[in-house]
This record gives C-alpha cells, structure tokens and sequence, in this order.
C-alpha cells in the first residue's frame, strides 16, 4: 500500500495528512535564454542584439526579427534544463487528495510550502530518497476525486529526509519496523509555483494515450502516487494547457 499522509497518494496509495514545514526559497526562475539577434546597421544604437524572451514550453524561443512582435508565451517548464549546481531538472508527478490536501491548501501553508509525508511505497519511497533534487518540478495531481487531473506545478525544495509519521503510533502511516535510528520512509519538501491555467483532467490525458503520452506512467501504472514525467511528456503538457478544453460529449 502505498500512501501520502492524508494528502496526497490516491488510488491504492492512501494520502496522508502532512503538516505543514516552512521550507521556503522564493521560486526561482529558471530557462534562461537568449538568443542575439544579428545587427543590421552599425550607425545607431537601436540595433543592438536582441534577447529573445523566456520560453515557457521548455524549448528555446525563435530570434526576434521584430521585437515589437508580441509571442504568445507559455507557462515556465525547466524541462531538459539544469539548476544552479548543474545537475539535471526532472519533473516529477505527484499525487493528493484534495479532500484531504489540495493545491489550496499547499498555497495556504506557511511558505506555500509543506512535507509530503505518508508515502508507503517502496518505489515511491526510493524515488523521492535517490532521485528527487532541490530545483526539481512538480505536476501537483489531485486524485480520488469526481475529476482527476493536473491541477498546478510546484517544485521540490527540500530533498529526502525521514517521514516522522511512521514514527508515531497515533498516526494512520505508523510503521513499527521504521526508527529514528533506521528510518524506512522518507518525504520530501515541496513548493507551490502556479496553478494552471485548466485542469489538465485524467480524462483529457487518456485520449492521448496512444500517441503522444503512451509512455506515460500516469496512464499505465495509475495507482503509483510518485512518478516520473519524461522530457517530452512535460512539454506536451504544457502545450495542452494552452489549448481550449475539450467540450463533453
């Protein structure tokens, strides 16, 4: 069984309710791109080289031959980017009840930034412990609910360090086996950055199941609260929130 403290970790993963830590670095901007722009005269200074503007898609925006052309932009991906230390940004999906915790609740918590407690997979487990770094984003799914789906991104601001539930006998996710000298959970700090523009609902994602997400863990292995979302998943993502939601039949 895998679980989020009363939080997140739907489907067979139970969600555990995380209290709230104060984690806090303001949200760093990331993707920074630039890309000169060729001087055509060499008697006025208005043709100096131009920067192209932030991309919001994970791919570097086109040279601006008119800068007073306004792009539409989209929202900030660090897909196939790195962070400070130069290690790689991943993006990971991760699950919450929103009964439970929601993307409000997250905002509401001091910092907009909280645990996330409770998961008793060991897959999960292994991913946040080995795998997950500062930096790293975070596609915020609410499950268990009338419609699943993507409900914001925030990032990961803190990096594996022992689950204190399963050390509490009152609490849902105690695990008699796991101490404070051998701990067998972990959980990570994570932080909100933006909420989309629309759910992105499971029932959206699914039409896309055989083309451009068929690899995508979400739409093949369901029931892991903890996933990984590849480079390309995440841009498709992020092009599909631009677009209309789809009318119901």
């Amino acid at each position: 069984m895998e679980t989020r403290a009363k939080r997140r970790a739907p489907t067979s993963d139970k969600v555990q309710q995380p209290k709230t830590t104060a984690t806090g670095t303001t949200a760093s901007k990331r993707a920074k791109v630039t890309n000169a722009a060729k001087t055509t005269t060499a008697s006025t200074n208005k043709d100096a080289p131009a920067k192209g503007t932030k991309t919001k898609s994970g791919t570097d925006s086109k040279p601006a031959k008119d800068i007073s052309t306004t792009e539409k932009q989209q929202p900030l991906s660090a897909t196939g980017l790195t962070n400070d230390d130069g290690t790689r940004i991943s993006v990971w999906l991760m699950k919450s009840e929103p009964d439970t915790f929601s993307i409000d609740d997250l905002i509401n918590s001091k910092d907009s930034s909280s645990h996330w407690d409770g998961v008793r997979n060991h897959e999960a487990k292994n991913l946040m412990k080995n795998s997950m770094k500062v930096g790293d984003q975070v596609l915020f799914y609410h499950s268990n609910t009338k419609a699943p789906g993507i409900v914001a991104i925030a990032k990961i601001a803190r990096e594996a360090y022992p689950d204190h539930t399963a050390f509490d006998p009152k609490s849902d996710y105690y695990d008699n086996k796991s101490s404070k000298d051998d701990p067998r959970w972990f959980m990570v700090d994570v932080k909100y950055e933006r909420k989309l523009k629309r759910v992105l609902t499971l029932k959206e994602l699914q039409q896309y199941k055989d083309k451009e997400l068929g690899q995508m863990k979400l739409l093949n292995r369901g029931r892991l609260s903890v996933q990984p979302v590849s480079d390309s998943e995440m841009r498709f993502i992020m092009d599909l929130e631009q677009q209309d939601e789809p009318r119901e039949d």
